[in-house]
């Protein structure tokens, strides 16, 4: 495996959410130590899964794992460290500022750049302090700081100072103002990371264009900041020998070979290794230890294989380099696979997205708003409500602010009562970014302008911007429907709710944000006008995520409506009986996650397969509702 071959003292596992960070992370940590090196491992992960991974409490302290000789595990709480960080920033200004700034920045200080920073914080010590790890050869790291955390640790400047001069309660600008005692550390910390020799950055993806897309934004964001030693690990690819055993396993095998087979150019010069898709639930030692097992490092020529030809479609496997690989030719032999009955389970009732659809268009009119982690299909479940909700001769307007733009290639045509737009979110973005420049800081000086110009570079800046482009389209839902895809976290809500004069702030002195921004979140905050239905996956880390996104908007005073588990292969055996052992195998572990939503998350879901063909143009998303339509018998005990 290329990622372990000579491993660095420090070794940090990113990527989406779902793809198998943890796991690999934990995998990599067995591994090391069962060579015999000392191993600490340590999660920054909000919702870290750790613990349960190796069936022992773990916690906020460095702990020997009894089982695994060499290896100790840390979980950085995040909101406990952000809590900490709050109370640091403000607990100096209280009493010295007016009672109003101080709210202002206490809510401020509530963000994901808190808790991010807040992280780093944590775990600096952990790059910078020799004698705090002094124990252990390696120290792996699963969720590395993001470019936006390391260049706000780089930012020079005087922070305690322009905020003291009522120039620092802008956005981002608030967590900077606690960092200037810390800067020889962050300064050292940052250095370790960019240094090849003791840091190696693995970019875990799966094999689908979404996950592979945001591998490389992540890629060109830290290779622009000179964390330059990366490698990708592209886990969970479906073993190319099921392919033949049933249609389902032939879709999923064709789908993830084209996405390998379009690898993004800044990709393809990494060092890459393949993990294959497991069977089973990837918890206990056991489980662990047979991850890296089928591990396959991926050759120039094996990533540049031939993708497409002529004619139908085929499968067939080929040697290259003494090893199977999956290619894409022409032919028709890809409709001669046998299918065996396989008994269909039947006790966990699961609702369909089609009731869900009959539900909302009951109303007549409103604002349906689509939220979730990236790679969940929240741009397919989009597109296939709005369809839906015109095909039963409804007008509706569909809106986007994704920034893959991939909602045209979804959709691949039109429909009578359908109109489509896309915010596109660097335009927003650079528009209110102007606006700001233009309002606020003719007010500063040099100093204060640049801190400005930095701030607006911040993810939050982004948010606001797309909310704003967004809310002009939210008055429309009075008179249609319109159903959003990608929408603003519960973080940026929150921010635009906010009172006062860090309200009056946060909206960049707008003359009309009073107006602006309220009336669309007293509309996203009644049910009357507005469901936000959360789309998740049937697998655990997407599910907790879907929950602490719930948790967030109902800060906000949002209360979504309904969650929609999606791409289920569970409810895939209902459609078509599964031949596929790996797939029965995934169907059963998908019940438990089901069961979870149902019974603990969910006021109402909807189940939604994993379809042999993927449901782009007009006619395939209108297939998805009548292949979802009627509600699904799983069982729980299987």
């Amino acid at each position: 495996m290329h990622f372990l071959d000579h491993p660095p003292r420090f070794l940090f596992f990113t990527g989406k959410g779902g793809v198998g960070k943890t796991s690999i992370a934990c995998a990599s940590a067995l591994q090391l130590a069962a060579e015999g090196r000392r191993v600490l491992l340590v999660s920054t992960d909000p919702a870290s899964n750790v613990g349960q991974v190796f069936g022992m409490e773990i916690g906020n302290h460095i702990t020997a794992v009894p089982e695994v000789a060499n290896l100790s595990a840390l979980e950085i709480d995040p909101q406990a460290a952000a809590q900490a960080y709050r109370d640091r920033i403000v607990t100096p200004v209280r009493g010295v500022l007016p009672e109003g700034v101080v709210k202002g920045i206490e809510e401020q200080l509530s963000g994901a750049c808190t808790t991010e920073i807040a992280a780093f914080d944590e775990f600096t010590a952990l790059l910078t302090d020799a004698a705090l790890t002094a124990d252990f050869e390696h120290i792996i790291f699963d969720t590395a700081p993001t470019g936006h955390t390391i260049r706000l640790l780089q930012l020079p400047g005087a922070w305690s100072g322009f905020l003291e001069d009522g120039k620092g309660d802008a956005s981002c600008l608030g967590p900077l103002a606690g960092l200037e005692k810390q800067r020889a550390q962050y300064q050292a910390a940052v250095d370790a990371l960019a240094n090849p020799a003791t840091t190696r950055l693995v970019l875990v993806a799966r094999a689908q264009a979404s996950t592979l897309r945001e591998a490389e934004r992540t890629h060109n964001e830290l290779a622009a900041i000179g964390l330059s030693q990366q490698y990708l690990v592209i886990n969970g690819v479906f073993p190319i020998e099921q392919a033949v055993q049933d249609p389902l396993a032939a879709a999923i095998c064709r789908r993830e070979q084209a996405a390998l087979a379009a690898l993004p150019a800044a990709l393809l010069a990494l060092p890459t290794d393949q993990l294959a898709l497991k069977p089973f639930d990837l918890v206990g030692l056991d489980a662990l230890r047979q991850l890296l097992t089928s591990a396959q490092p991926v050759t120039s020529d094996v990533r540049h294989r031939e993708a497409a030809g002529r004619g139908d479609p085929e499968w067939r496997v080929n040697k290259m380099d003494g090893r199977a690989v999956f290619v894409i030719a022409r032919s028709a032999s890809d409709a001669a696979i046998a299918i065996t009955k396989t008994e269909a389970p039947s006790s966990l009732a699961a609702p369909s997205l089609s009731q869900l659809v009959d539900e909302i268009a009951a109303d007549g009119h409103g604002l349906v708003m689509l939220m979730g982690k990236g790679g969940v299909g929240k741009t397919t479940l989009a597109a296939a409500v709005a369809v839906e909700l015109a095909h039963r001769g409804l007008a509706v307007h569909l809106s986007t602010s994704d920034p893959a733009a991939h909602l045209a290639e979804t959709l691949s045509g039109t429909l009578e009562h359908l109109s489509v737009s896309r915010i596109d979110p660097h335009t927003v973005t650079e528009q209110y970014r102007a606006q700001v420049l233009a309002a606020k800081g003719a007010k500063l000086d040099a100093a204060g302008r640049a801190l400005l110009e930095e701030d607006l570079r911040s993810p939050c800046t982004e948010e606001i911007a797309v909310f704003q482009a967004f809310s002009r389209i939210i008055r429309e839902a009075g008179t249609k429907f319109v159903v959003m895809d990608t929408a603003p976290t519960g973080h940026t809500l929150l921010l635009l709710d906010a009172t006062g004069a860090y309200h009056r702030d946060i909206v960049r002195q707008m003359a009309d944000s009073h107006a602006h921004f309220v009336t669309p979140m007293m509309r996203l905050q009644d049910p009357k006008q507005t469901k936000v239905l959360i789309v998740t996956l049937a697998e655990t880390t997407p599910v907790l995520e879907a929950a602490n996104l719930q948790a967030d908007l109902q800060r906000a005073g949002i209360t979504p409506w309904a969650w929609v588990i999606n791409n289920s292969v569970a409810a895939s055996a209902m459609l078509t009986p599964l031949t596929s052992p790996l797939l029965q195998q995934r169907a059963r572990n998908e019940r438990v996650e089901i069961a979870a939503v149902a019974q603990r998350h969910a006021s109402r879901y909807a189940l939604v397969p994993l379809l042999k063909d993927e449901p782009i143009g007009v006619a395939r998303l209108m297939q998805l509702m009548r292949d979802a339509a009627a509600p699904a018998e799983l069982s729980s005990e299987n």
